[in-house]
């Protein structure tokens, strides 16, 4: 039987782009011989002191509440019950559109089993040592001038690989997930192969 490979991916919530990527990693657990394990980074950790225009500032600052209730969720519960609270968090956020509040953080630990008391975290800093842990452990083998999704294969030779990306839209399915991850597997174990990119010329699609 063929060993599974640890595939981890590090998220922040309010990213559409990570919610799409991460749907893609679960397509692709179906059709390759991989395990998918979610970790929780942190663009308003990594924005700190930038100078960033109002609305994205603002954006940070609502940030730090979905992020310090993931750490809370997974130190309390697990990795496991973390990821179903992030499919939960995405769907309320990216589908759903609903804005970055209390009633959203509970909405979203109700969806999974857990006390809506659990969103009380989103104000607290007792849980951000360990957010910047996290945050840390996904974004220092790939540096700080990306954002997220982040994810740390096995390469080709076994050793970990980490990269930015891919930023798709939508998430393919099926095979063409399979495919995609090979290719991009292929171009991130390559040593120094840093970047292949092109316009965006689509938005976020979440079918």
């Amino acid at each position: 039987m063929t060993e599974r490979a640890a595939v981890d991916m590090w998220f922040d919530p309010l990213c559409p782009w990570a919610w799409i990527t991460s749907r893609w990693l679960l397509q692709v657990e179906q059709v390759r011989e991989v395990d998918i394990h979610f970790h929780v980074m942190s663009l308003s950790v990594l924005n700190e002191g930038r100078d960033l225009p109002e609305k994205y500032q603002d954006l940070m600052t609502k940030g730090w509440g979905p992020v310090r209730v993931c750490i809370a969720v997974e130190q309390a519960h697990g990795a496991a019950t973390l990821a179903k609270l992030y499919t939960a968090m995405g769907t309320r956020i990216h589908l759903g559109k609903e804005p970055l509040n209390r009633e959203m953080l509970a909405g979203a630990l109700t969806d999974v089993g857990l006390d809506p008391v659990l969103a009380d975290a989103a104000e607290s800093t007792a849980y951000d040592d360990a957010l910047r842990a996290s945050h840390e452990a996904g974004m220092r083998p790939v540096g700080t001038d990306v954002g997220t999704p982040v994810i740390h294969a096995p390469g080709p030779d076994g050793e970990k690989v980490a990269f930015f990306g891919p930023v798709i839209t939508p998430a393919p399915r099926g095979e063409a997930a399979g495919r995609l991850w090979d290719g991009v597997l292929l171009v991130a174990g390559t040593p120094g192969f840093y970047e292949l990119k092109r316009t965006r010329e689509l938005g976020p699609i979440f079918d």
